[in-house]
């Protein structure tokens, strides 16, 4: 009898095994955000403390910017045409023709622009600053720093921050010109909506807020796809195979932050 109200207290075993992995996972989030926080507070140590080398973060900002903008020019003129045609797919035919020109650019300046941007900076940058930190690390080149008394946040992670501060909102901006140009040009083809007529649409619903809107989003993706992958990278371990595991971690974990920081967007900015 004690043994049969034993097996019935016990809850079943997918419910157990349920709760089990729950709490794994709201372990290994907790002990990420509590890494990543104390990473951050080290490289806001290391900014103020001017211990960031220059010449490194212009090589960084190099990196990141100027070689990253034919992908983000291709990337931007494809999301603007395909943005155009779909639109004037579904407007042209019942809507005025003027409302393709506030489609494209409210689409790209709001959206597009920044996320696409973003997601491509995960794979080229977010990527090779995980691959790069994780190889040094267990090359045990980031001890050699240590034993030397230099903090590697400072020399590694703090100017790969910086840079991608500068650079994402740049990229950001040049993004939303080739997309917005694409798009018009794209319209002028297949909806045969003239520049005017696109650039009066354009216009009439356009608000100054919705470039700051797309710049807010560009500083915050451009802060968190570079300490995430400097945090992803310092903590790597196992050899080439813990390099490319990490990687692959780190380029899920930075595009499901940034698809969760850009649904928290609109019910935080433009409500």
């Amino acid at each position: 009898m004690v043994n049969r109200q034993a097996e019935l207290a016990q809850p079943p075993g997918a419910i157990a095994r349920w709760l089990s992995s729950f709490g794994r996972t709201a372990r290994i989030t907790s002990e990420h955000a509590g890494a990543i926080g104390s990473l951050t507070w080290q490289v806001g140590r290391a900014i103020l403390r001017g211990k960031v080398q220059y010449r490194e973060t212009l090589n960084q900002c190099y990196i990141m910017g100027v070689q990253s903008l034919p992908i983000v020019f291709v990337t931007a003129s494809l999301a603007g045409i395909v943005t155009s045609q779909q639109g004037g797919y579904q407007i042209v035919s019942s809507s005025p023709r003027y409302l393709l020109g506030t489609l494209v650019v409210q689409s790209v300046v709001l959206e597009l622009g920044p996320l696409l941007t973003a997601i491509v900076l995960v794979g080229r940058i977010g990527a090779r600053i995980t691959a790069e930190l994780g190889t040094m690390v267990v090359s045990e080149q980031i001890d050699a720093f240590k034993s030397l008394g230099r903090d590697p946040v400072a020399i590694l992670g703090a100017p790969r921050v910086i840079a991608g501060l500068v650079t994402m909102p740049l990229l950001v901006g040049f993004a939303d010109v080739i997309g917005v140009a694409a798009g018009m040009l794209a319209a002028n083809l297949s909806a045969d909506l003239g520049p005017e007529t696109f650039l009066y649409g354009a216009r009439l619903f356009w608000h100054s807020w919705d470039l700051f809107y797309g710049f807010c989003k560009a500083i915050v993706f451009g802060f968190v796809i570079p300490i995430i992958s400097v945090h992803m990278g310092l903590r790597t371990s196992g050899g080439a195979e813990g390099v490319g595991i990490k990687t692959t971690q780190a380029v899920m974990f930075m595009i499901l932050t940034i698809l969760i920081l850009d649904a928290m967007f609109p019910p935080l900015m433009l409500q």
